[in-house]
């Protein structure tokens, strides 16, 4: 039987002390409705930080494989499989892809759209699903109305900016110095406030009116959630993403009162299993948006080899990198 590598790990803890690169068996066919997958490039994302460390929701099983998403080229079709052999793939997983080659159900696979490249694929997926449920399904977002978008030069962050004006909103981001700032204008915010000079709550009311956001789009956290609770318009809808600040904050229901507004929260990996069809329509509304030029995934300027993964999740950790981090298989 052929080998390959994987990036494993036999314990939790820090990734530059546990994550080895190690040779395994290659996997068995491909059952019924499974592909055998040739990966080519995998995204990164700060769960993967989590899952190594023991931190996440989910605990594998040890050793694992982390990963959550990367694009590949389906090598063998399982019986009633949908897919086919030489078809590029976005695979989409809890933990699993940092390997050469690996099976996985047609249910975490989706079909990449012509005209994007590997890199855009590996980092299509997770992000812009989850700025889709959230926005449209969730927030019910409306033409006309004001997002504020916290992160916006990370890989959420840009796809909710730019899904957010496909949707027809004013989009107000936010992003920690003048190089991130321009990354989310690129992406097509209409005002960016520079979290290091400026205190977002103020610049926000002035921007607004003092009306607030009607929604707003939190993956950070912390501090950054506490102070936007204060910048809600009436009816808002503050959406809990997640807390890249490693702090999870808790809030003051009478400001919720008060507002008659809302705090979402999105956990969209949990659609895979309990609603896949709706993955589906994401995804071919998605790529209808791609064709149309209207998203198109932001890609780091530094790129990686397989062999430099744990370098790859410094950068991400460090916070220095803008949209997603990807490494080349």
């Amino acid at each position: 039987m052929t080998s390959l590598r994987a990036w494993t790990f036999e314990r939790f803890g820090p990734y530059r002390e546990v994550l080895s690169l190690t040779t395994r068996e290659a996997p068995p066919p491909p059952g019924e409705g499974e592909c055998l997958v040739r990966l080519k490039a995998l995204a990164l994302n700060f769960p993967d930080l989590l899952l190594v460390s023991g931190k996440y929701q989910v605990k594998p099983e040890l050793p694992a494989v982390p990963g959550m998403e990367a694009m590949g080229v389906v090598e063998q079709a399982g019986a009633n499989s949908r897919l086919r052999v030489g078809q590029r793939v976005c695979v989409s997983v809890i933990h699993g892809a940092f390997t050469e080659l690996g099976v996985y159900p047609d249910a975490l696979l989706l079909p990449v759209p012509e005209g994007m490249t590997n890199a855009q694929a590996a980092a299509f997926h997770v992000t812009y699903q989850t700025s889709w449920f959230a926005l449209d399904h969730r927030a019910h977002l409306l033409p006309g109305e004001t997002l504020l978008v916290h992160g916006a030069a990370g890989g959420v962050g840009t796809a909710a900016v730019q899904l957010g004006k496909a949707m027809g909103a004013r989009v107000i981001a936010t992003a920690g110095g003048p190089a991130k700032g321009a990354v989310a204008k690129q992406c097509g915010a209409d005002e960016v406030i520079d979290t290091r000079a400026e205190d977002f709550v103020e610049r926000v009311k002035q921007l607004t009116g003092g009306a607030g956001a009607d929604v707003i789009y939190d993956p950070v956290g912390g501090e950054t959630f506490d102070k936007s609770t204060r910048v809600l318009a009436f009816e808002g809808r503050l959406l809990v993403i997640g807390f890249a600040s490693g702090t999870i904050p808790t809030i003051a229901v009478n400001r919720l009162l008060l507002k008659t507004a809302a705090v979402v929260g999105l956990q969209w990996g949990m659609y895979k299993f309990v609603a896949p069809e709706k993955v589906v329509a994401a995804h071919e509304a998605l790529c209808r948006l791609f064709a149309e030029g209207k998203v198109a995934p932001v890609i780091d300027p530094r790129r990686f080899t397989f062999e430099q993964l744990p370098d790859a999740l410094a950068h991400l950790e460090s916070r220095a990198a803008v949209g997603k981090v990807i490494v080349d298989v």
